[in-house]
């Protein structure tokens, strides 16, 4: 799977998950100050990765910033983005299950390494909302976009 991740700060959560994600074989495109050279902000990483999901450059997203809110409210300012901030491997299996969630945020301050893995890997062993569910989400999307 090919994954937009993006950061504010380089750290070591984000050399955390970075690696686990290719350790799991996932193609990451690198954002923000994850990438050489590049020293965006929260508001602009969350829109990047946001673009790339939402264009189809990738099939999802990983976002992080301090409290991991602001990147998820930028990434989700992108039509077709449904981010979600997940905080422990049950939040993120629901995430997925019930909203189709497409780009993942996590907080870089309350997020050990440890319990990322854990959200990493509810994240990608859920499969997405069905149903119902996926009928809600369908429904919402509308709505924004009209």
């Amino acid at each position: 799977m090919r994954l937009a991740v993006g950061s504010d700060e380089a750290t070591h959560l984000t050399e955390t998950v970075l690696r686990e994600l290719r350790d799991r074989g996932h193609d990451v495109v690198p954002m923000g100050a994850l990438a050489p050279g590049d020293d965006a902000r929260w508001p602009a990483v969350g829109r990047r990765v946001g673009e790339a999901v939402a264009s189809g450059r990738c099939d999802q997203g990983i976002v992080l910033c301090y409290t991991g809110t602001g990147v998820s409210i930028a990434a989700n300012k992108v039509p077709g983005v449904r981010a979600a901030l997940c905080g422990d491997a049950q939040t993120a299996a629901g995430a997925r299950r019930w909203n189709d969630a497409n780009v993942l945020a996590m907080s870089l301050r309350g997020t050990s390494g440890e319990v990322a893995r854990e959200i990493l890997e509810a994240w990608f062993a859920t499969p997405p909302a069905t149903g119902e569910d996926a009928e809600m989400v369908t429904m919402l999307e509308q709505r924004t976009q009209a």
